[in-house]
């Protein structure tokens, strides 16, 4: 099992920007953020591998990219190893910057289906009417659609999402 609860994925460097080491963070936060108070962020190495690098500064850029730069990336060439890659955060600092209404905060909600549960949120991927949450089926990912004819109702002190999930579907992933 990955140990896909303790970070969570908030987007990507997509740019290097300026010759001092300043890259751009493509965010799904869901709001404007300079990240400020944070102080660290993870970069996956490889898979299950999160190394740590540290904010040297961070400022806001607009409503979905914020300017970064870290300890000992200080060149545009330094840039380069990094650019491209995807950007987590520990749960304790992503429940502190993720805004509530944002999609991507769903992340780590269960999901419910007819009072059962079914799986936890391990992505989310955002679509112009509706939200897929990526969920494990034993070792099979499934993509549940949330929109306003399936959401029944959600518990974000419990972080638990009620959903109608049409008839076949789950079978349709299991049986894959």
């Amino acid at each position: 099992m990955r140990g896909m609860t303790n970070y969570f994925k908030i987007g990507k460097l997509v740019a290097s920007h300026g010759l001092k080491g300043e890259m751009v963070l493509a965010h799904s936060l869901g709001q404007k953020s300079s990240l400020k108070g944070l102080e660290i962020i993870f970069i996956e190495e490889n898979k299950d591998a999160f190394l740590p690098y540290f904010i040297r500064e961070a400022k806001i850029k607009n409503e979905n990219d914020t300017y970064i730069s870290f300890e000992g990336i200080d060149t545009k060439e330094a840039t380069r190893i990094l650019l491209k890659r995807e950007v987590w955060l520990n749960e304790k600092d992503f429940k502190k910057f993720a805004a509530g209404a944002a999609p991507i905060s769903l992340l780590g909600f269960m999901i419910i289906d007819k009072g059962k549960e079914i799986g936890e949120v391990v992505e989310v991927i955002e679509q112009p009417h509706q939200i897929l949450c990526k969920i494990m089926l034993g070792d099979k990912e499934a993509l549940i659609p949330v929109h306003e004819g399936s959401l029944e109702k959600m518990d974000t002190k419990n972080r638990k999402l009620f959903l109608e999930i049409p008839d076949g579907l789950l079978e349709l992933y299991r049986n894959a």
